[in-house]
């Protein structure tokens, strides 16, 4: 281990001991400047110092993490059926062992004979889950949780909704999430209304001191359907060139909803969504740019999926998923000209990961590659 990154681990385990964690440096923000200084200072401004500095590494040790969809079949194995990890608490001590310190939930279901039982998406559950956290000096950072899909919210939304964000700062996370996009619609008014809902929930979510953010796949970075003729149904035909999340980040409070990119998608996006058609009618083209929406408004992206991809192009999506470090996505200019450096969380994801029945270890095989291999970005 280099000088540095036994300075992070010592800083590190001195936060766990004072019992602070990212969400309470957080906690009193409501806005992106606000945000920004708060993760400038003290400890973490000499972090951030840190990783620009000296051996110039691009991603700390203390940013280092994993959603744990990516070792969802470890999660939800049967821990009497094999003497691999399985279930919650083996497979945190194995990915703690590996070197991740973060980890971001995506849901908390595992298997019925793992410790803790098949649900842990409870007060109680959540504090077993803090408890095997702290065991393995573990961070969680946010999950892909309940976002209601009703608007205006029932009661019964409403209260779940809460009861996540309870569970958030039991695990001390600093954010509260999903994995699906605002809408699946091209339509501006429905990307409206799903910006007066998200605005709403962060609302409740900024006030239990938590941020609020969306995951986003590629069809989130096609263009908008907000100008042109009208359908049959009265709805727009044609673009205006705005693609939808961009739409949607201007439509949102940026001191109420955040963003999470998955860099891989946005790339796929990049691909494919190229071209589109004018108010006049005619074909514009206009090559999508992950990094420079980034760079536009970077606090407002605090977590990253890092997934890597090979090119592709016989797949419609241009890219294949794989270990992160052995793709084409340019991962190092990415983490050295996104700005505001030791900001961002980055988790490694790999949806193909599992390997099934013939070889049930290459998830956690996979997530080790991975984190070795984000150990080596320079920049």
């Amino acid at each position: 281990m280099s000088a540095y990154e036994e300075e992070m681990e010592t800083a590190g385990n001195l936060g766990r001991r004072l019992g602070l964690n990212r969400r309470q440096f957080l906690a009193a923000t409501t806005g992106m400047a606000a945000a920004a200084a708060v993760a400038a200072a003290g400890p973490m401004k000499s972090a951030a110092r840190a990783a620009t500095a000296g051996n110039g590494v691009l991603v700390p040790p203390g940013k280092r993490g994993i959603i744990l969809y990516t070792v969802r079949d470890a999660i939800s194995r049967d821990p009497l059926s094999t003497s691999l990890p399985s279930g919650f608490r083996a497979v945190l001590q194995e990915l703690a062992r590996i070197g991740y310190k973060q980890v971001e939930f995506a849901g908390y279901g595992q298997h019925a004979n793992a410790e803790g039982g098949a649900s842990l998406e409870s007060v109680e559950g959540a504090r077993l889950l803090r408890t095997w956290l702290d065991d393995n000096g573990l961070e969680a950072e946010g999950n892909h949780g309940f976002i209601p899909g009703s608007w205006p919210l029932s009661q019964a939304d409403l209260d779940r909704f809460k009861l996540h964000l309870e569970i958030a700062n039991i695990l001390g996370m600093g954010h509260v999430g999903t994995g699906s996009d605002p809408t699946g619609s091209a339509y501006k008014a429905d990307w409206d209304v799903a910006a007066e809902k998200w605005n709403t929930l962060g609302e409740l979510a900024t006030a239990a001191g938590l941020k609020l953010y969306t995951h986003n796949h590629d069809v989130a970075y096609s263009f908008l359907l907000d100008s042109g003729p009208l359908d049959d149904r009265g709805r727009p035909t044609r673009s205006s060139g705005i693609r939808r999340l961009e739409y949607f980040l201007q439509q949102t409070d940026p001191g109420k909803v955040w963003l999470e990119m998955d860099i891989f998608w946005a790339h796929v996006a990049q691909y494919k969504y190229k071209t589109y058609t004018a108010t006049d009618g005619s074909t514009q083209t206009q090559v999508f740019n992950p990094l420079g929406v980034v760079q536009a408004q970077t606090t407002r992206f605090p977590l990253f999926h890092a997934k890597d991809g090979k090119i592709n192009t016989g797949t419609s999506n241009g890219y294949d998923m794989v270990p992160f470090g052995t793709g084409d996505i340019d991962y190092k200019s990415f983490f050295s000209e996104m700005g505001a450096k030791g900001y961002h969380n980055p988790m490694y994801e790999q949806d193909n990961a599992p390997g099934g029945t013939a070889n049930p270890a290459q998830s956690l095989q996979y997530a080790e590659l991975s984190y070795n291999n984000i150990a080596k970005l320079r920049g």
